[in-house]
């Protein structure tokens, strides 16, 4: 498997990610959760990926989270 495999580049990618590979469900307070930390770039978490992944990448990500948060349940 290769980074264009692993690393979703569509929300439909990602949510599947997420939800199916992963096995998170896209709940309300998960998604808060998440998007509390990646909002927050002095948290440990949120610095790793913005090392690992960029800047960019991680705005994407936020956006598919807030995206999620329109439609969780």
């Amino acid at each position: 498997m290769n980074d264009a495999e692993i690393i979703p580049r569509s929300y439909q990618k990602w949510r599947e990610c997420i939800t199916v590979r992963c096995g998170f469900p896209l709940t309300r307070s998960f998604v808060t959760a998440r998007l509390e930390e990646l909002r927050n770039p002095k948290h440990p978490k949120t610095s790793e990926f913005a090392q690992k992944y960029g800047s960019e990448y991680l705005q994407q990500v936020i956006s598919w989270f807030e995206q999620a948060e329109r439609s969780a349940s």
